[in-house]
């Protein structure tokens, strides 16, 4: 969007209005690939910071568990695997009891999975804000993002109380934790500005993001390590995988697996950052039709 403003400025009794006195705002839509505006989506940090509140105060509204949901979640999936991947399948866990070794790697799933579910969908939810009010759209994928990390932050805490049960006592590794959060949220973020812009014109999107995830998380090593894969090259290639470098990286800061990210966690965050790039450019370019399209 473009603003073009022109005033002359008068002040004390003489003022007089005219038309060149009347500020022109023209407004047109941009054409093209445009810049991110990241500045402006600074200035309306405010707007972001209560979209966030907001989305943390509504997702649990009117329900009886209320966050809970937010442990029992990855609690029962852990459950599941732990009975027909952990005791049937006898699936190796790298000398890790099974229930912690999967649940340290459901934590972060379900914040990204969460978050990409939330903001993929976010244009199409707040569509009557999105052709009411001019604001950086951005700030929607964006909000709905953040909100999971205070579901990520109740899950860890009871991650942490397996720790304590199992004794397991982290490394010095655990100071990497952050960024594999951070790791996380990138490619939350990256995926879900695809397929955001997309949902707005394709509502298909908004079926296929449910088994986008499913497929996501049984080729992520969630459910099984990955030294099965014992070829150093699929390893690194295996990293095209953005979360399989984040469930490495948190069992390895915090379980004290022998497994490394290594390679892995520079190829995820190399295709993560490429995801959130593009993802940002194209969210920007298709920005225009939104309120239009709706």
């Amino acid at each position: 969007m473009q603003i073009e403003r022109r005033a002359k400025q008068r002040t004390g009794p003489t003022a007089i209005s005219s038309k060149e006195d009347i500020p022109v705002i023209r407004i047109q839509p941009s054409r093209g690939w445009v810049s991110l505006k990241l500045r402006e989506l600074w200035e309306y940090r405010e707007l972001l910071y209560f979209l966030v509140w907001r989305d943390i105060k509504v997702r649990y509204k009117q329900t009886v568990l209320g966050a809970a949901w937010a442990i029992i979640q990855p609690f029962f999936t852990m459950v599941v695997f732990s009975l027909f991947f952990g005791k049937l399948a006898r699936v190796p866990s790298d000398n890790i009891p099974y229930p912690i070794f999967s649940y340290a790697a459901l934590v972060p799933w379900t914040f990204f999975a969460n978050g990409l579910n939330q903001a993929s969908t976010g244009m199409v939810t707040h569509a009557n804000l999105i052709t009411k009010v001019y604001f950086p759209r951005l700030a929607i994928p964006i909000a709905r993002v953040l909100a999971g990390v205070v579901d990520f932050g109740l899950a860890f805490i009871v991650l942490l109380g397996m720790m304590c049960m199992y004794g397991v006592v982290p490394t010095v590794n655990v100071l990497w934790l952050p960024l594999f959060l951070l790791l996380a949220l990138v490619t939350s973020l990256g995926t879900a500005l695809w397929l955001a812009a997309m949902n707005v014109q394709f509502r298909d999107v908004g079926y296929t993001v449910p088994f986008i995830t499913q497929f996501w998380m049984f080729a992520t090593p969630i459910a099984y390590p990955s030294s099965l894969i014992q070829n150093p090259v699929l390893r690194t290639l295996y990293g095209i995988n953005p979360m399989a470098g984040v469930v490495e990286g948190f069992r390895w800061a915090l379980l004290g697996t022998e497994t490394a990210p290594g390679p892995i966690i520079l190829v995820s965050a190399l295709v993560a950052l490429a995801l959130l790039v593009s993802g940002a450019f194209y969210f920007r370019r298709m920005e225009k039709t939104f309120a239009d399209v709706v």
